[in-house]
């Protein structure tokens, strides 16, 4: 039997300035048990944070490089990602006991895809065309060297069938930056950001692209 829909109403949640990284941790939890226990709203949250590393539940200690910034364990899933300024994060609550949009319910690599096709639509807005690879975390454009780079970063936890964490778009970092670690564990590929497609967009242009490929795939 396929589940209804979610009915819960969702709050978009744009914070100004920098998020610390370890408030971001404590206001999720807060949220997700929330969420589960009493039927909280779910939540769209997106943050900008200050230079930060953070390690997922796969992270290998050597693909560390030079932890010139904070360093914290996340608790989800995937391996190193960083954060800064330039870019935006989008922590992602909902409750996937129930369906959403087109993603069923209870199926996390449906989710997890449905994450992904929302990036593919919001950089399409932008005329940027970012696809999947299999066996590579994240999103990816080619370069003008023939080889391809990250554009988007996805990392997911889900407690008690609710998720948290999410996704994290590169508007303008400074790339420079993600040289301190391994990218998800990818050594062999780059890192790119919508300024370095030759799109200069600002971080409100970004976020109205996310809010309208939002209903798209998760209704």
């Amino acid at each position: 039997m396929t589940a209804p829909p979610s009915t819960c109403p969702l709050d978009w949640i744009v914070s100004e300035g920098r998020t610390p990284y370890a408030e971001a941790l404590s206001a999720m939890e807060a949220h997700v048990a929330a969420i589960r226990a009493e039927g909280a709203r779910e939540r769209v949250w997106l943050v900008e944070h200050d230079p930060t590393y953070t390690a997922g539940t796969s992270a290998k200690a050597d693909d560390l490089r030079d932890a010139r910034f904070p360093v914290f364990n996340a608790g989800r899933g995937g391996q190193w990602t960083y954060h800064g300024p330039g870019q935006r994060t989008g922590y992602v609550m909902l409750d996937l006991q129930n369906a959403h949009g087109s993603v069923p319910a209870r199926d996390i690599r449906a989710y997890v895809h449905g994450l992904e096709e929302w990036m593919i639509r919001a950089l399409d807005r932008f005329n940027v065309r970012a696809e999947r690879r299999e066996g590579r975390v994240g999103l990816w454009v080619a370069n003008r060297a023939g080889g391809e780079d990250k554009i988007a970063a996805i990392g997911v936890r889900v407690t008690r069938w609710v998720s948290w964490h999410g996704v994290a778009l590169n508007v303008d970092p400074d790339l420079d930056h993600f040289s301190g670690i391994v990218p998800c564990g990818i050594s062999e590929f780059g890192v790119t950001s919508l300024h370095g497609q030759g799109v200069l967009a600002t971080m409100e242009e970004a976020d109205a692209a996310l809010k309208a490929a939002w209903g798209e795939v998760f209704g």
